[in-house]
Order: C-alpha cells, then sequence, then structure tokens
C-alpha cells in the first residue's frame, strides 16, 4: 500500500507540474507542456498521426488518474479504516481536481481544435473520432467551473458518503442533512453555470442519460405507473399466494456468498477480472476491462438479498468487462449511459435471474448449498417466492412491478429539491407522504426511508429515472435477443449462458461509449425506445406467476 501511494503522489507530483507528453518523430519524450504550445504545438511538423498520437497519450493519463481514483473510492467504501475515511476522501479529491484540470487545460482546446479542423477529422479513425466527441463535451461542460469551485464539490461529495454512512447506521438524518443541503446548493451552481432548457432538472439527467428530458419522462413515468398499479391491484385481488417462507430462513453469510460466488462465475462474471466483497450498498466499480469489482450486501435472514444484489452489480461488470480492448485508456471504455448500464443489471437481475428457466438450473445447486432450509422446496416453489408481489420500503429489496414506483418517487423528490419548492429539512416527511401515496406503506425511521441510498452523498440527482430507463431497455433488448436466438431459454435451463453474454457483447458491451444511448438501442432492437415491452414482460410473468384469469 505505501509503494502504491507513493507511485500515485509521483504521478500526481508530475501532473501538477505540466510534464506532459510529446512526440517528435514518431518517439515519445516528456517535456513541459506548456512550452510545447508556445512553440507552435505537437503538429508543428504537419504530421497528424504524431497529433493523434499526442492526444492518445494525454487522454491515457487522464484514464490513469481516473483508474487510481476508482481504487481509492473502493477502498474507501469496502476496507479503509474509520479514522483513515476522511484524509482518503481529501485525495480523491484532489485527484478528480486534476482530471477536471486536465479537462479544460489550454492544451486540451488546442489540440480540439487541431483534431476538429475538416482536412484533420475526415482521416481520423472511429476510436480517435469518438473520443475527439467525448473530450469536447467534457471541455465544454467544464471549461467554465472554476477548478477551485470543482474540487470543494468533490471534498463535499466525498465526506459526505462518509456521513451518510454513519447517519444511515443511526437512522438520524439530521446529522446528513447539512451536506445534503451543501450538495443541492453546488448542483443549483452547476445547472446555473451549464444552463438549461425546460426544466432544471434536465441537465442533471442528461449527465446520465443524454437526450432525456422531463418532458419525456414525466408521461413515460405516468403511464408506467398506471398500467403498474393495475397490476398490482389485480395481483392482490385475484393472485395465488406465493410462499416465501423459504426464503426468509436462518442463511448463514458465508454460504450464501460461496453461492453467490458461484452463480456469478456460471452467467459470465470474471473472477480473473474481478471480485466480490461487501459494502454497506451494493455496488460495481470498473478500473478497466480486467479489473471490474462488485460488492453485496448479506442478510442472514434473507436468501434475496445478497444473491439478487451480486447479480444485479455482476450485470454492470459483465458490461464493463467485455469492452473492447481497444478502448482502454480512451476514455470510452466504460458504459454508454447509465440507461443503458442499468439495462445489464436488470435484464440480468430479474429478466434471467428471476426467470422459470434460471431457477430449473439453479435449483439442485442452492439445494446442495442450503438443504436444511430448502428441504422440501421445489423449482416452482423458488421461482413462485422470488417473484412475489409484495410493496416494499426499501427500493433494492422491492420486486420487478413495484420497483419503478420507488423510482417514480424518488424522480419526484429530486426534482423538488432542485427547484427549491422542497426543502431538505422536510424531505423525511415528503418520503414518508409520498411513500403512503405510491406503495401504501411508510417508514418507521430515517435508515429505511429518506437514508437508504447512497446516491444523494455523491451528487447523483437525475441517476435514479435511468433505472427505469434501464428496465425498459433491458425488456426491449430481450424481445430482440428472443427474436434472434428463440431457444436463449432453453440455453438458460441447461446452465449455458454462453450465448446471451455474446449477444449483448455484439449489441451493447464492446461500443463502450462509442455510441450514443439511442444509437445502441436501435441498432439492437431495430426501433427506438419502446416501455411496450416492458408492460408485456411484466404482465406475461405476473399472469404466470399469480396465475391470473
Amino acid at each position: 500500500m505505501k509503494s502504491f501511494v507513493s507511485l500515485l503522489y509521483k504521478l500526481t507530483e508530475m501532473l501538477m507540474s505540466f510534464s506532459y507528453i510529446l512526440v517528435k518523430g514518431g518517439r515519445v519524450e516528456e517535456e513541459k507542456w506548456r512550452s510545447i504550445i508556445k512553440k507552435g504545438g505537437f503538429w508543428i511538423m504537419g504530421n497528424h498521426k504524431n497529433a493523434e498520437e499526442a492526444f492518445r497519450a494525454y487522454v491515457r493519463k487522464m484514464a490513469d488518474y481516473k483508474e487510481a481514483n476508482a481504487v481509492l473510492s473502493w477502498d474507501l467504501m469496502t476496507g479503509a479504516p474509520p479514522k483513515g475515511k476522511e484524509q482518503r476522501a481529501e485525495v480523491i479529491g484532489m485527484l478528480a481536481t486534476e482530471f477536471f484540470k486536465m479537462s479544460i487545460a489550454p492544451e486540451m482546446q488546442e489540440m480540439l481544435a487541431h483534431l476538429e479542423e475538416e482536412d484533420t477529422y475526415i482521416g481520423l479513425d472511429p476510436v480517435m473520432k469518438s473520443m475527439v466527441r467525448e473530450m469536447r463535451k467534457e471541455y465544454e461542460k467544464n471549461k467554465s467551473i472554476p477548478a477551485t469551485l470543482f474540487q470543494e464539490y468533490t471534498i463535499l461529495t466525498s465526506k459526505a458518503q462518509v456521513a451518510w454512512e454513519g447517519a444511515k447506521q443511526t437512522s438520524d438524518f439530521a446529522a446528513f442533512r447539512p451536506y445534503l443541503e451543501k450538495i443541492i446548493n453546488y448542483l443549483n451552481q452547476f445547472i446555473d453555470i451549464w444552463g438549461y432548457e425546460g426544466h432544471r432538472y434536465n441537465t442533471l439527467l442528461d449527465k446520465y442519460e443524454p437526450g432525456i428530458t422531463v418532458e419525456m419522462i414525466d408521461p413515460l413515468f405516468a403511464d408506467l405507473r398506471k398500467k403498474s398499479v393495475s397490476l398490482l391491484e389485480r395481483i392482490q385481488e385475484k393472485g395465488k399466494a406465493s410462499n416465501t417462507a423459504y426464503l426468509k430462513k436462518q442463511y448463514p453469510a458465508l454460504e450464501q456468498r460461496k453461492f453467490s460466488e458461484f452463480v456469478l462465475q456460471k452467467i459470465g462474471y470474471d473472477f480473473l477480472a474481478g471480485r466480490l466483497d461487501e459494502s454497506a450498498h451494493p455496488f460495481s466499480i470498473g478500473l478497466n476491462p480486467g479489473d471490474v469489482r462488485v460488492t453485496t450486501r448479506i442478510h442472514e435472514r434473507d436468501l434475496q438479498i445478497a444473491l439478487f444484489s451480486s447479480i444485479h452489480e455482476a450485470g454492470h461488470a459483465i458490461y464493463e468487462q467485455n469492452i473492447a480492448p481497444e478502448l482502454v485508456g480512451t476514455l470510452l471504455s466504460e458504459g454508454a449511459s447509465m440507461g443503458i448500464h442499468e439495462s445489464q443489471s436488470r435484464f440480468w437481475e430479474n429478466i434471467i435471474g428471476r426467470s422459470e428457466a434460471f431457477w430449473s438450473y439453479f435449483y439442485p445447486n442452492a439445494a446442495a448449498a442450503f438443504p436444511e432450509q430448502l428441504a422440501g422446496a421445489s423449482v416452482q416453489t423458488l421461482y413462485r417466492a422470488v417473484n412475489q408481489v409484495q410493496p416494499s420500503l426499501i427500493r433494492i429489496e422491492a420486486d420487478e412491478l413495484t420497483y419503478n414506483l420507488h423510482i417514480m418517487l424518488r424522480y419526484e423528490l429530486e426534482k423538488a429539491l432542485i427547484t427549491g419548492d422542497l426543502q431538505v429539512a422536510d424531505l423525511p416527511g415528503a418520503w414518508t407522504e409520498k411513500m403512503d401515496d405510491y406503495l401504501g406503506i411508510t417508514p418507521s425511521d430515517d435508515a429505511s426511508g429518506a437514508l437508504q441510498d447512497v446516491h444523494w452523498s455523491g451528487g447523483d440527482f437525475g441517476y435514479f429515472p435511468t433505472y427505469s430507463l434501464g428496465n425498459i431497455y433491458a425488456a426491449q433488448l430481450e424481445a430482440a435477443l428472443a427474436r434472434e436466438l428463440p431457444d436463449y431459454k432453453e440455453a438458460v435451463r441447461r446452465g449455458e449462458f454462453d450465448m446471451i453474454t455474446r449477444w449483448m457483447t455484439q449489441h451493447v458491451h464492446r461500443h463502450g461509449k462509442m455510441l450514443e444511448p439511442a444509437e445502441i438501442i436501435r441498432s439492437a432492437t431495430g426501433e427506438g425506445i419502446n416501455a411496450d415491452y416492458l408492460t408485456a414482460y411484466l404482465e406475461n410473468k405476473y399472469t404466470d406467476v399469480y396465475e391470473l384469469v
């Protein structure tokens, strides 16, 4: 660990002195970047390839910073000792600030301007064109934000995540409130700097799902809510109850973890390119396609929590493990958007993980791992149990049908917090009111209410809607998969998942950020976003599970 910190410090010192890369005659040398620009830049010789290589090297440095920060962030959330967390947050903030500085440096503008010249741009390969496109977007977004403001915000969110973890443990919203108030203040400053069209919240939505707006989501969610509530009422009135007692027995944590690891390995998560750990809130984090880590949360009285959290995060990780190798170090080696990312996690967690075919294969393994707990159970018993519809206080424990209602609740609260229609001090009360309105249940404490998710502590306003967009994308992708590979469910029944991963890699994974979200969906499915596939999927599934007539 000490040697890593020493290396990181040296890298930081080098970059802070702007010691970057110069390409001369095809040979890479280190020089002071500012002096290079003054001498006419790295393209003074008229060699466009040298200009491209220099840009790649510059962006690679940024990617290295991002990877180093990802390692520190993962450790902060999984293994850092309590007394070291605040200092770790400071280091994370500093590294993020250096990345930010590079994204808006005069050198970046000089390089982009040159590479965007018509005669130069036409000769760039597709990867380089995408790099230029993405870095231009980052430059335009960040250039007007003072570096000191960005550093303050990054340090704040790192500290806020630590504060959130403590506040959640003690169920004390008041302890987290000042951090959230400051975060919202910063976000509104950013919105004012970036500008917005229509609703202020649109700027935050665009960060996670380019092209999506409040004006698009409001009617989409209204229709989805109407159909979801209608199906929920039918289930509650006429549905045949499922037996979930098998899932609520005592399941030793170690055995749960072993079973989760077995399932993840079978569905295609590469443990030579990742690892499974535990954290307060499950997450995945990609350093590069060869190192994509996931965490889970284990509850010894509920088999579902660890299993489906693990599968969900593995869905994210399988995506990033299968991004094309040539995109490593280009800042394109990540998901196209959060909605596309969520389509992969929700696809594996729900469409595959909660399917009858999945449990036909894994039931014998589950019974062998937990012989006492599952004695007397069957494939159908577990299939119906893991698909029980029951309004839940906790989003990550919600069933497929009511899950989107949790997202709509957060979406409405976020919009109100950003516009100032809702004050942070009133958030717990507003949360309780909407839970009653949307799901007919209310939390008894803050931990199961407004403190249950980590997202707001990281400033991730605009992220929650991507979960429901991910559900929509997932159902649409599954329909396309079924058209091309109509026997894929039989393969799942045999424990063969490779054909699914290959299809997803071909149509989604390999592209990274080379394509926009809308391009990926249209290319993979033959049409734009269409929520009808999700509502049809839910209708068909729960009609079967609950034997609705």
